[in-house]
């Protein structure tokens, strides 16, 4: 039997049992996608990170996220773990990784906490009656053309509106999409939720791909290039965001909850 380190982090919290949680596993070499996604079943977290030295030098490591049903193109909690794991076990002020569709990401070591850089997310307002049906509300929908694929953003009213969705998650589910609703916060400057039955994760607890579309959202209407989030979850979680031109940094501590192996059978 096969022993690989294994490490659960809470990532955007700064105690355990909130944020959301990653498992972060560092490989010597690419298992079998079969096995990968066998493994992040077997986690049953949104997203388990897997980590493998980048052989042609262009990051420090190599990255690839799955959900406990596939594969995902962009996973900002679970990158924000793995960097909380390396930095912290490997020493460093920063470390990048390189990914199959998202580019070459950082996570950098903060007074508190992390900074993560993603590449941001543009839409442009479009209709999917079905999505809004399968969300009980009427409201303004913007669709990804940019950045992120499959990303879409419900424009609620109030921060009440949001907190209050009870959405149709068996309709929901037969929609390929990242569904972020969100609206004005009161402590807050944004609050969303984050709904992703299609891909094994009913509603997710905080979700940095989706503040990639979010921040520089916000960002045009509040005209100023920094945000505060906090993504309205059952555990929740709060995001400090920062436009940087193409990039949007995203601030926030990670706890580690537990630190051991996982064995995987010959």
């Amino acid at each position: 039997m096969s022993a690989l380190p294994y490490w659960h982090v809470d990532a955007f919290a700064d105690r355990p049992f909130t944020g959301n949680q990653a498992a972060v596993m560092p490989l010597t070499l690419w298992l079998p996608d079969k096995t990968l996604q066998a493994i992040a079943e077997e986690n049953s977290f949104a997203e388990t990170a897997f980590v493998v030295r980048d052989a042609n030098g262009s990051a420090d490591w190599e990255l690839r996220w799955f959900t406990p049903t596939s594969e995902v193109a962009l996973c900002g909690h679970a990158t924000l773990a793995a960097g909380h794991v390396l930095l912290k076990r490997d020493g460093g002020d920063a470390v990048t990784f390189r990914t199959r569709k998202a580019g070459i990401l950082e996570v950098r070591a903060m007074e508190q906490g992390y900074e993560l850089a993603l590449p941001i997310t543009r839409v442009e307002e479009n209709q999917l009656p079905s999505l809004l049906s399968a969300l009980h509300v009427k409201a303004p929908l913007f669709e990804s053309v940019s950045g992120a694929e499959d990303t879409t953003i419900v424009l609620l009213e109030d921060e009440a509106a949001v907190r209050n969705l009870q959405p149709d998650m068996q309709a929901l589910g037969k929609i390929d999409r990242m569904v972020i609703c969100t609206a004005p916060g009161e402590d807050y400057d944004i609050v969303s939720r984050v709904f992703v039955p299609a891909w094994g994760v009913p509603e997710d607890s905080v979700t940095g791909s989706a503040h990639a579309a979010l921040a520089p959202f916000w960002a045009e209407k509040l005209g100023r290039d920094t945000i505060s989030a906090y993504q309205a979850s059952g555990r929740g979680g709060i995001l400090q965001c920062r436009m940087d031109g193409e990039r949007v940094w995203l601030g926030g501590p990670c706890v580690t909850v537990v630190e051991g192996l996982f064995h995987l059978p010959e």
